[in-house]
């Protein structure tokens, strides 16, 4: 692996930890869920092969530091943190965006926002549920997941949070195959657990109570890649992702795994995103 040229970037309220790899147009990766810069470890030499690949811990997540640690999140602010980086990057010149999870929703309120700076965009599972015609079912919880971790402490709330994720239909848990993380991965994983709390506490309830503009999206729809792992069919984060797929009149992409295919099958899920991100 080589290491990535690093640097800081002050923003609005926050100090952002970002890296660097490679030569070619820009490519900004944006982590999602409790990961930060490092999720993308196992593919970004690859992807560097083609692009200048940058990558950042989002604010309040591991080096990124927040001036107020109890600031409340908001999407539109994280989706600010990119542009800054595109302008530091890549000044007047649009990029190409991959954005996972929540991550994925940041992307898709900078394309709305700002679709200037982005040349095509590949959203992976952002759960919008608030395009869902059950949402008034998420809000509520996300209402429970954020009182229960108030109440009684982040895994009681991961715990609500999972239950919340399952398959339609599911009614119980269901033994799942065992996932043989790769050595990298397995080394993340104390610094995502740390990472959690702030997740939970302030990123889900933000994040999961944004509506994307819809009617923006379509207009912006050529640029728009929205994608699912295969193995996430039915999982609340794969609906909403094929709904806007279906409304946009757009193909919906799969990556091999499911949600977290990014972590479980870096080397297939690289090559695909690498192909489909290839200079047009």
């Amino acid at each position: 692996m080589t290491s990535p040229t690093t640097g800081r970037l002050r923003v609005d309220g926050a100090t952002l930890h970002y890296e660097v790899r490679g030569d070619g147009p820009l490519l900004l990766l944006i982590p999602g869920g409790s990961g930060g810069a490092a999720s993308f470890d196992a593919i970004a030499d690859d992807l560097a092969a083609e692009h200048t690949v940058a990558t950042y811990d989002p604010r309040g997540m591991s080096d990124s530091t927040l001036d107020d640690p109890e600031a409340e999140q908001r999407v539109a602010q994280h989706a600010d943190d990119a542009l800054r980086i595109l302008d530091l990057l890549s000044p007047g010149r649009p990029a190409r965006v991959f954005g996972s999870s929540s991550g994925a929703i940041a992307a898709l309120h900078l394309l709305a926002t700002h679709p200037e700076r982005v040349e095509l965009l590949v959203a992976h599972e952002p759960p919008v549920v608030e395009v869902l015609a059950d949402a008034a079912e998420h809000r509520a919880l996300i209402a429970r997941v954020r009182a229960t971790f108030q109440a009684e402490g982040l895994m009681p709330a991961m715990a609500v949070f999972a239950e919340g994720l399952k398959k339609d239909g599911d009614t119980a848990a269901r033994p799942k195959a065992e996932v043989s993380l790769p050595p990298q991965a397995a080394a993340r994983v104390e610094r995502t657990m740390a990472n959690l709390p702030f997740f939970v506490g302030r990123i889900v309830p933000a994040f999961m109570s944004y509506a994307p503009d819809v009617d923006r999206l379509a207009a912006l729809s050529d640029r728009l890649v929205l994608a699912c792992g295969r193995d996430s069919r039915g999982e609340l984060p794969y609906r909403p992702a094929a709904l806007l797929a279906e409304r946009l009149g757009s193909e919906l992409l799969h990556f091999p795994g499911g949600h977290t295919g990014l972590t479980t099958h870096p080397a297939e899920f690289g090559e695909l995103l690498g192909k489909v991100l290839s200079p047009r």
